[in-house]
């Protein structure tokens, strides 16, 4: 098979798995994905997942890939808060919640790391539609931040909730408590439920 056929065939589909491509063409050479790597025309996203360079300049495409290269998953935690514009910082890493085992993969479009969470704690996320039309996982606000305070206790003061720098614009027009306050209670964690209330005084909720 030629590298333009190919091409034409999977690159709708924006990042890849080998087995998408064995389903179109049973009898492809795999040894083709290590040429068209060395050559520059796909970029290895993990074992077995793949994308093509150009898709790396589209809007939200590394979300996208997260969502994609270990799944199930839903972007959270600093990513998500950064989104959201709750935090200043510029996330350099894409920081998702999955139910596999914590993981982390580096590759040409960036770092991409993934938080374990039990089952009954994987909620509390949305469809969010790119520019491109497909869709990402995106915890909801409400819930990326009590993801970022259970899965990071060190966050544990008030001191350390002041150190968020979370945007009380926000926090005090945007911010859905009730929301909040169901999942923290969802989630019943009283160990949670006490550095949730050092945040609520710093910020004045």
């Amino acid at each position: 098979m030629d590298y333009l056929t190919f091409r034409e065939r999977m690159y709708p589909m924006g990042c890849f798995h080998i087995n998408q491509v064995l389903l179109w063409e049973k009898d492809f050479d795999r040894n083709n994905l290590t040429r068209w790597c060395g050559k520059g025309r796909l970029v290895k996203l993990r074992n077995q997942y793949y994308a093509f360079p150009e898709c790396a300049s589209m809007p939200d495409f590394a979300r996208y890939v997260a969502n994609r290269i270990y799944a199930p998953s839903y972007i959270s935690l600093h990513s998500a808060l950064s989104f959201y514009g709750m935090i200043p910082e510029e996330v350099v890493q894409v920081t998702s919640v999955t139910t596999l085992k914590t993981a982390r993969f580096r590759n040409d479009l960036g770092t991409f790391h993934y938080q374990n969470v039990k089952m009954p704690l994987y909620f509390g996320y949305e469809i969010k539609t790119t520019q491109n039309g497909r869709g990402i996982l995106f915890a909801t606000p409400e819930k990326a931040l009590l993801d970022l305070l259970y899965l990071n206790p060190y966050y544990k003061t008030e001191q350390d909730m002041e150190e968020l720098r979370l945007d009380e614009d926000f926090m005090q027009n945007e911010f859905n408590r009730e929301r909040f306050s169901e999942y923290l209670a969802r989630i019943g964690s009283k160990a949670l439920e006490q550095r949730v209330q050092r945040l609520l005084n710093v910020y004045e909720l």
